[in-house]
């Protein structure tokens, strides 16, 4: 248009609505975006039912250095999901045990529990006892067994009271297993209060039934267990890895409990023992 009308670049562009800086700059795409793609999409497959902010967290714990904006413009060239953001509830009332009148503020605060139900290839019936720390997200535990009773529900507190120390709260619904007497007489020798929430309210167990969906959508849905111990060892490695390695949207998109790996010792282990002997030892190294 410059060379045919005989006019100016900036009323050319001024006219088609462009700016100056397009006729000028010859777009050059980043020299890492085959890779990165490529790494988006290997995580996209992997965790097949995970956002876009999720995966961004994924590749930078893999050493990449990326926002989430270009992680999202990849995420939909490529045509991934982009999960709708759920609108907010409001609620007209809340018991006294429900996790808006008592929210978590350390670690061992508030402790809660709940059951969740499903089957097997053969159609039976196998019970889930998740025990998670509102605080830290952090899921203590998941008991696996095809009956589950009050006896089972304090023999698996007991063993993470041993652990980590009984907390000062623990939140729960008011189902047959947790309210049963010798539940309650031995929690309350131990000092630990109970919080139960409204019967048929489970918001009011926040925190405890959003890491139920989780472990049902992620796992549960795309599985089929054919015993109760392959359901039992495939549980306990989602645990393990929604612990450790699975990002969290409440915590920063970071891990509940990521591994810890200690640096390597600067001094090889035979010299500290050298050190460590009299000088008449060490004379003849």
């Amino acid at each position: 248009m410059v060379s045919e009308h005989g006019v100016s670049l900036s009323r050319a562009c001024r006219v088609v609505g462009q700016h100056r800086s397009t006729q000028r700059k010859t777009p050059r795409g980043r020299s890492d975006e085959p890779a990165l793609t490529k790494a988006i999409i290997r995580l996209a497959e992997r965790y097949g039912r995970f956002g876009y902010r999720p995966i961004t967290a994924l590749p930078n714990a893999e050493g990449w250095a990326v926002d989430v904006k270009r992680v999202y413009r990849i995420w939909r060239r490529e045509g991934q999901k982009a999960p709708r953001k759920q609108p907010k509830r409001g609620r007209l009332w809340l018991a006294d045990g429900s996790c808006v009148r008592l929210r978590p503020r350390r670690p061992n605060h508030v402790w809660s529990y709940d059951f969740v139900q499903d089957r097997t290839h053969d159609g039976k019936v196998y019970r889930m006892l998740c025990v998670i720390d509102e605080h830290t997200r952090e899921c203590l535990a998941i008991k696996v067994d095809r009956r589950l009773n009050a006896r089972a529900v304090l023999e698996t507190l007991a063993d993470l009271f041993v652990r980590h120390g009984p907390p000062e709260h623990i939140r729960s619904d008011n189902g047959p297993e947790f309210i049963a007497i010798a539940l309650r007489d031995w929690l309350t020798r131990l000092g630990v209060k109970t919080l139960y929430i409204e019967s048929g309210s489970p918001w009011e167990n926040g925190y405890c039934e959003s890491f139920n969906s989780k472990l049902r959508d992620e796992l549960l849905n795309g599985e089929i267990f054919y015993s109760l111990k392959e359901a039992q060892v495939l549980i306990e490695w989602w645990r393990t890895h929604d612990n450790r390695l699975r990002p969290h949207s409440s915590l920063g998109y970071r891990p509940p409990a990521p591994s810890a790996v200690l640096p390597r010792s600067p001094r090889p282990p035979y010299g500290a023992l050298a050190l460590a002997r009299p000088p008449s030892q060490t004379a003849g190294i």
